[in-house]
């Protein structure tokens, strides 16, 4: 589950720094009957603020009253929705980086002292991670040996386990 909002990617004109911090700030402008809005992030190195389009001369009209009113009162949901639409990142060319953005809550360690686990791993927000790193922290083992356990047949899933995914997945894990 995400502990805060990700960091996005971008290059800064300021400073040439890549990083950039939303705060789950908005910036809504009418022109006429035309809306605009945009997400504000910081650079994480000299401050300076740039804005993320998310509409873009749209019709007041056709815009949900209780989308407008999310954006007005600056919901920070709501900015973590619209960073992860696909849609926000390709129109402003941006990416994510999810690092020290989430946890993983395993709900206890009564699990790991039996000889064959069954497990079902949620995505509270699609955070992109690899399945052997969560395994790895989940289950108290180290990457190396998980990887060992991969390669020797013992910890299985219908998933690639070595590459990032961030959608629900189920392993089974054989001591």
């Amino acid at each position: 589950m995400p502990t805060c909002l990700p960091l996005v990617l971008r290059r800064c004109h300021t400073c040439a720094s890549q990083r950039f911090r939303a705060n789950g700030k908005f910036r809504v402008n009418a022109n006429h009957k035309l809306l605009d809005v945009w997400l504000l992030v910081l650079c994480t190195a000299c401050g300076a603020t740039t804005k993320l389009t998310v509409l873009e001369r749209m019709n007041v009209r056709s815009v949900r009253p209780e989308l407008l009113d999310r954006l007005h009162d600056n919901d920070p949901g709501l900015a973590a929705e619209l960073l992860q639409d696909p849609v926000v990142q390709r129109r402003n060319r941006i990416a994510l980086d999810w690092d020290n953005a989430w946890r993983l809550d395993t709900g206890g360690s009564d699990h790991l002292d039996r000889e064959v686990i069954d497990v079902s791993v949620r995505f509270t927000a699609r955070v992109p991670v690899r399945p052997v790193r969560l395994i790895a922290e989940g289950c108290g083992l180290s990457r190396a040996e998980a990887g060992r356990l991969i390669a020797e047949g013992k910890l299985v899933s219908a998933v690639r386990l070595n590459s990032k995914l961030s959608d629900d997945f189920t392993f089974t894990l054989k001591r």
